[in-house]
């Protein structure tokens, strides 16, 4: 006997779809606003009007405003050296902080240790400028001169992403079912491997998402990596060089850019959204090829 199941839909149902589709339509509308802004801005840069176009950019190497120069590669180059140097080591230690409050350590430490790396999450970028400069910048220069360099800014953005990469994989670790835990425990398998083998691997969707969200946050950084870089215009050869990232060059010159040079100042700002988009994209790829494997 073949039956029918009629599908009810309350009144709230419908009122929840619209109350929560509100948000998130004007979520999207916003960022097609600020990557139209962009473009737009950024348009009189890349028309090929004077013979430049978007690529333009990327080939050359020198950023001379005053000379109608505006490569912006050696800074391309310096922002993903910074910031792929900090998740370096932030991935590690965050993991392995996020490994440590989860499943080692004892009920009396867990708490505060949670608490002190929410509150470092919460420490505002430019007091870690000001310490890096006051303290960090002057260690490296005794070192090796000048101190301002790409080592500095890793470091600072190293433990600027530290406390991301640490809550967001704890958040997924703490997500999975225990029988996964006892599971593995029960099939004889040391502490280390279960770790390691299993509960990392499980979790492994949202570890790539706060390793994302940190690798962004690294990107996107502005003040921090300005007090402590150096600033200077040049491909990175060397730990210990001086660097200027594209957000630093679009906060030290948008005060008194004009014309061609506020447009591509704007085009900077593309860039980054282009490479943020990019490593969404790679995340995406990574993570459906995880599932699926």
């Amino acid at each position: 006997m073949l039956t029918t199941e009629k599908k009810t839909r309350w009144p709230s149902d419908t009122l929840l779809q619209g109350l929560l589709g509100v948000p998130a339509l004007l979520a999207a509308a916003l960022l097609a606003l600020i990557v139209g802004f962009l473009i737009w801005e950024a348009w009189p840069a890349m028309s090929g009007r004077d013979g430049s176009n978007l690529l333009a950019f990327l080939r050359s190497d020198g950023w001379h405003p005053l000379q109608g120069q505006f490569g912006m590669l050696p800074m391309v180059w310096a922002s993903m050296a910074a910031a792929f140097g900090a998740m370096l080591l932030a991935v590690p230690m965050g993991l392995g902080s996020a490994l440590f409050s989860q499943y080692l350590a004892p009920a009396w430490f867990s708490g505060p240790f949670n608490s002190m790396i929410s509150l470092l999450a919460g420490i505002p970028s430019v007091v870690f400028g000001l310490w890096g400069l006051t303290v960090l910048v002057p260690v490296i220069g005794s070192w090796q001169p000048p101190g301002a360099s790409l080592l500095a800014a890793i470091l600072i953005l190293a433990m600027m992403t530290l406390p991301t990469v640490a809550l967001t994989s704890r958040a997924a670790l703490a997500a999975l079912p225990p029988t996964l835990y006892q599971g593995a425990a029960m099939l004889g398998m040391s502490r280390h491997r279960i770790l390691i083998g299993v509960l990392v691997p499980a979790a492994r969707r949202g570890i790539l998402g706060g390793v994302l969200l940190a690798i962004a946050r690294a990107l996107g950084e502005t003040m921090a990596v300005l007090m402590v870089a150096g600033n200077v215009v040049q491909t990175p050869r060397s730990l210990f060089e001086p660097i200027r990232v594209l957000t630093a060059n679009i906060a030290l010159e948008m005060a008194y850019a004009v014309d061609h040079h506020r447009a591509s100042l704007f085009v900077s700002g593309l860039l980054l959204m282009l490479m943020v988009a990019l490593l969404a994209w790679l995340a995406h790829r990574l993570s459906r090829s995880m599932h699926h494997g």
